[in-house]
C-alpha cells in the first residue's frame, strides 16, 4: 500500500480531515521517549503556533494524558475539564475543543497521535466525528508506522556510523594488482572493512556517513590508517587509495596525502552518481596531479556516469568493472566491450586495470584481448596487510 501512495499523501489527508470537522488545527505526532514530535501539521493561519518538526514534551502535551485515560479523546469544550483548564498550553494555544486518537504499530503500540483542535468550544462535536477520526487513523496507520520505522533505522544507522568514527571501528585490507604480462605486483588496492555486527558493505556505511554529514570525516580517518601500508610496502609498488568528489573538493586530500611520495599514490574516484561540475572536480585534482599523484576512475563499463568521468577528467588509470571481467572468456558481448576499453585506453594513453578476475579463464582471456594489469580473487584475496605482503613476495600459482 504504501509503495504506490504520493509522496503528499498524508499532508492531502489530514488537511481533508480537518476542513471535514471545521476544526482550526489537524496534526499527526510521533511519541519517542519522553517526547512528541510533530511529524504533519495542517494549521493555516495558524502556523506560528505550531510547526511540523516541533517537539514537546509528552507532560506538556494532551496526548499522554489521553493514552492513560485522564482526558478523554473527544473534549467539545476543554473548559470543563479541569485538568485540561489547568495546563499552560490549552490557554497557550488556546485550546478550545479537542479530538485525540492513538495511531498504532502493527503490534498495538502507540507510536503517535492523531489529532483536531480548535480555538474555541465546540459542543457540537459527537462520537461520530471520533468514530470519523479513528477510521482515518486506522487508513493512515500503515504510512505513519511504516515512516517512522524507516526514521528510526536511519537514525540508528546514523548513530552507528558517528560511533564508528568515533571509535574507528574499522579494519584494512589489502589486495595486489599485478602485471599480467610479467606477474609481478604493481601496487596494492586498500580496501576497508566495518567491524560492527551484524556485516553491512562499505559503501552502505559511507551512505549513512553521507546521510549524517559526516562521509568526508570518515573518509579521511580511513585513508590515514590505511596510508600506514606504505611504511612496510616495497618502494616499488604503488597503494591505490579510494577517495569520493566529495572528499577531492573538500580541499583535505592534500594534507592527508603529503608524508607520501606522490608517485606511490593512485587515487580512485568512486562515484556512480553523476558529478554536476567536472571542471570544478578536475580543478581541485590538478594540483594533486601536478604533484605527482596518478588518478584512477573505478568501475569502467558499470553505467553512462562511469564512462562520463573518464571522457572528462582523462584519468591515468581506467578501472574495468567487473561486471566486464566476469565471464569475459565466455561472453563475446563482455569481450568486444573490453577490446573497445583497450583501444580506448591506448589512444589516451591510460592504463587498463582489470577487477574481479575469478578464473584461469578470465584471466587468459584479458591477457590475450591486451590488459595489462589486473586483480582479482583469483590472483589474491583482499587480506591483511601481513598475508598481502606474503602473497606478493612471488607470483601465485594462479600465475604459474
Amino acid at each position: 500500500m504504501t509503495d504506490t501512495l504520493p509522496e503528499d499523501f498524508l499532508d492531502r489527508a489530514l488537511s481533508a480531515m480537518r476542513q471535514h470537522l471545521g476544526m482550526d488545527v489537524a496534526y499527526i505526532s510521533q511519541m519517542k521517549g519522553d517526547l512528541t514530535i510533530f511529524k504533519k501539521v495542517d494549521a493555516p493561519g495558524l502556523e506560528h503556533l505550531i510547526r511540523p518538526g516541533d517537539i514537546r514534551s509528552l507532560d506538556d502535551v494532551y496526548c499522554r494524558h489521553i493514552l492513560e485515560g485522564r482526558l478523554p479523546e473527544l473534549i467539545p469544550d476543554t473548559s470543563a475539564l479541569p485538568l485540561a483548564r489547568a495546563m499552560p498550553i490549552t490557554s497557550a494555544v488556546p485550546i478550545g475543543s479537542h479530538l485525540s486518537v492513538p495511531i498504532r504499530d502493527e503490534d498495538g503500540t502507540a507510536i503517535g497521535m492523531l489529532c483536531c483542535l480548535g480555538v474555541r468550544p465546540r459542543t457540537d462535536l459527537s462520537d461520530r466525528d471520533l468514530g470519523f477520526i479513528r477510521i482515518f487513523a486506522d487508513v493512515i496507520g500503515h504510512q505513519v508506522a511504516d515512516n517512522a520505522r524507516e526514521e528510526w533505522e536511519r537514525s540508528e544507522r546514523t548513530d552507528q556510523v558517528r560511533q564508528a568514527l568515533e571509535d574507528r571501528a574499522f579494519s584494512c585490507v589489502y589486495q595486489p594488482i599485478w602485471d599480467l604480462r610479467t606477474f609481478k605486483p604493481v601496487g596494492l588496492e586498500a580496501l576497508v572493512r566495518f567491524l560492527p555486527s551484524p556485516y553491512r558493505p562499505p559503501n552502505e556505511w559511507f551512505a549513512d556517513a553521507e546521510a549524517a554529514g559526516i562521509s568526508v570525516d570518515l573518509e579521511v580517518e580511513v585513508l590515514r590508517r590505511e596510508m600506514n601500508a606504505l611504511e612496510v610496502m616495497p618502494q616499488d609498488l604503488y597503494l591505490s587509495l579510494n577517495a569520493s568528489p566529495a572528499l577531492v573538493l573538500s580541499g583535505r586530500l592534500a594534507e592527508l596525502l603529503a608524508p607520501a611520495q606522490p608517485e606511490r599514490i593512485l587515487l580512485e574516484i568512486t562515484e556512480h552518481a553523476i558529478i554536476d561540475n567536472y571542471d570544478e572536480l578536475a580543478d581541485a585534482l590538478a594540483p594533486l596531479r601536478k604533484s605527482g599523484i596518478r588518478v584512477a576512475i573505478d568501475d569502467a563499463g558499470a553505467g553512462y556516469s562511469t564512462l562520463q568521468h573518464i571522457l572528462r577528467l582523462a584519468p591515468d588509470r581506467i578501472k574495468l568493472d567487473m561486471s566486464l571481467t566476469r565471464s569475459v572468456d565466455t561472453d563475446p558481448a563482455r569481450r568486444a566491450l573490453v577490446s573497445a576499453m583497450v583501444l580506448f585506453a591506448r589512444e589516451t594513453q591510460a592504463i587498463l586495470i582489470a577487477e574481479g578476475i575469478e578464473t584461469r579463464g578470465e584471466f587468459e582471456t584479458l591477457v590475450e584481448l591486451g590488459v595489462g594489469k589486473g586483480q582479482g580473487y583469483f590472483l589474491g584475496r583482499p587480506d591483511r596487510l601481513v598475508r598481502t605482503m606474503q602473497v606478493i613476495k612471488s607470483p601465485p600459482g594462479a600465475l604459474a
